[in-house]
């Protein structure tokens, strides 16, 4: 997938929360799923979505930089509505959900950069987290040297830690076997089989959405798995 970050017009300087009907546009989008559709509503959609999105993820990227220093958070991005058709079958030009996220300084938008945070809202479901949901080829080699070395002894340990406070740790995806020159029964055959490596938050309590306290929400759970997203760029880069 080659993501790409939009800019918006003029984002409000501070999020005070999604509009109660926002979602109502995401329906219309899916019914109608047309260009002349969603050139006559492109201003609503930046309005109600790309907006108030860009507003929120820039102030939790506000508050989750003393975390990561010395590393340096990038300009937090809104990911483009426009689906990637070359290879699907779906030939609906648009995403019936918004995405954005802050990422580490010097990371690509794709899924193999480093994401300090990632939050997706709309039809498909509401989804927040950090780290790298896919490992790229150029990558592989190196986690799979750090999952077997005293690196992956200080991961186990991270993971350990998130899991007990109630998030999900992991792989996204793994393979089904453990990859070829490693023993099928080697000590961290969990680890190696993962495709990337990721942190999953909690479903954001009913009703959030709509408000300002969103930002609170995610910036705590930003913090809690922030070590995670730091081993990622130590060790993989």
């Amino acid at each position: 997938m080659r993501a790409r970050s939009v800019k918006t017009s003029r984002s409000p300087a501070t999020f005070r929360g999604f509009d109660r009907d926002a979602m109502q546009f995401w329906h219309e989008l899916a019914s109608e799923m047309s260009k002349e559709w969603f050139v006559a509503n492109k201003p609503r959609y930046q309005s109600v979505w790309a907006e108030p999105m860009l507003a929120l993820l820039r102030e939790v990227a506000r508050g989750l930089a003393p975390v990561y220093r010395p590393l340096a958070l990038a300009e937090p991005g809104v990911l483009r509505i426009y689906r990637d058709l070359r290879f699907s079958r779906d030939r609906a030009p648009y995403k019936t959900h918004i995405a954005g996220l802050v990422r580490l300084a010097g990371d690509r938008i794709a899924e193999a950069g480093n994401a300090a945070l990632y939050l997706q809202l709309g039809l498909d479901g509401e989804y927040a987290g950090v780290g790298c949901y896919q490992f790229d080829e150029a990558r592989v080699a190196r986690w799979r040297r750090a999952a077997v070395g005293r690196p992956g002894a200080a991961l186990l340990r991270i993971l350990a830690g998130l899991r007990r406070r109630g998030y999900r740790a992991g792989g996204y995806e793994s393979y089904a076997r453990v990859p070829k020159g490693f023993a099928a029964d080697h000590p961290r055959a969990e680890l190696l089989k993962y495709k990337g490596l990721i942190c999953t938050f909690p479903a954001l309590p009913r009703g959030l959405l709509h408000e300002r306290a969103l930002a609170r929400w995610l910036l705590r759970h930003a913090k809690a798995s922030a070590p995670l997203v730091i081993w990622l760029r130590r060790n993989l880069g």
